[in-house]
């Protein structure tokens, strides 16, 4: 399976494995929406969803939601946006795996293309739908949730998978972000230093990092951002996502990997800051932490995210 990472759970949860894709809200003029059916190769064939699907290795998440979309419905879309992006775990208890999806939801607009079905995929059905008829089938959650519908429990045996999940490969490493843009009142920048012996050591970095398995991306950078530099911040909107992919990254394993990297950002405020503490919880890549003023920023040895998001609009 395309996008996948592995590790073990704690007791008696059993495999967790990871997955992170990018699907997309389109509308015709009759504000009807686009889904899509699983079929007899999905792991809930009949169901439901939003078009999309799992990233491939390196691959930016606005580029594989155009694909996806071609491959499942035979459209040509562009990206208008990034509308949400969410995490959920789903338990395979015949394969002993947890699974956790991160996705990310894209408002599109069709260019071209006809609509069809996709040909021996996991997907057999595209439709434009009412909301009002939406709402009368079985529809995947995140689906549910997106188009703003009830969520209603899938009937016992609607998950029929029994393949297991493909490993991600030797010397592949996948890892799903969240990041912010961190201020205080003053309009003052939050920033961390990237700790030496990790990749862009010595660099300003915005903070943030992983995601842990089962962890609602906001969830985590509010974590990150306790950890890191000791603040309590509140999250105010979705900026965008990044995408890294350095095919021989060198870190604290010593050894080059192939490391893909998805990185959320959203805007946060720190209504009460105080000076920056980095905890043990950081897990070592973060050396300090420090607020800077905007007219300090283009001084300051920053990484390509942080510049990207700080100096862009400057």
């Amino acid at each position: 399976m395309i996008g996948v990472s592995r590790a073990g759970g704690p007791g008696g949860v059993g495999e967790q494995v990871r997955r992170v894709g990018a699907y997309g809200v389109l509308r015709d003029a009759e504000r009807r929406v686009l889904l899509v059916r699983g079929s007899a190769l999905a792991d809930f064939p009949g169901v439901w969803s939003l078009p999309g699907g799992g990233l491939e290795h390196g691959e930016h998440p606005a580029h594989a939601v155009v694909r996806e979309v071609t491959e499942e419905t035979g459209l040509t879309v562009e990206v208008t946006g990034l509308r949400a992006v969410v995490a959920d775990v789903v338990p395979y208890p015949e394969l002993g795996v947890a699974l956790h999806t991160d996705r990310m939801l894209f408002d599109l607009t069709m260019v071209g293309g006809r609509l069809g079905a996709e040909r021996d995929g996991s997907t057999d059905l595209a439709r434009w739908l009412t909301l009002d008829e939406a709402a009368r089938l079985p529809l995947l959650a995140f689906t549910a949730e997106a188009l703003d519908l009830p969520v209603v429990p899938l009937p016992t045996g609607a998950l029929r998978r029994r393949e297991p999940f493909a490993s991600p490969g030797a010397g592949r490493r996948v890892r799903f972000g969240a990041y912010g843009v961190v201020t205080d009142p003053d309009g003052r920048v939050l920033l961390t230093l990237i700790s030496a012996g990790y990749p862009g050591a010595g660099k300003w970095h915005l903070p943030g990092g992983g995601t842990d398995h089962g962890e609602q991306p906001v969830i985590a950078l509010l974590r990150e951002l306790v950890e890191e530099a000791g603040q309590m911040g509140r999250v105010i909107e979705l900026v965008g996502v990044d995408n890294l992919h350095n095919p021989a990254a060198l870190g604290p394993e010593g050894y080059p990997i192939d490391w893909h990297g998805i990185r959320v950002v959203y805007r946060v405020r720190v209504d009460l800051p105080s000076e920056p503490v980095v905890t043990e919880l950081a897990g070592g890549s973060t050396a300090r932490a420090a607020w800077f003023a905007a007219s300090e920023l283009r001084k300051l040895p920053l990484t390509e995210i942080a510049e990207t998001m700080l100096l862009s609009s400057r």
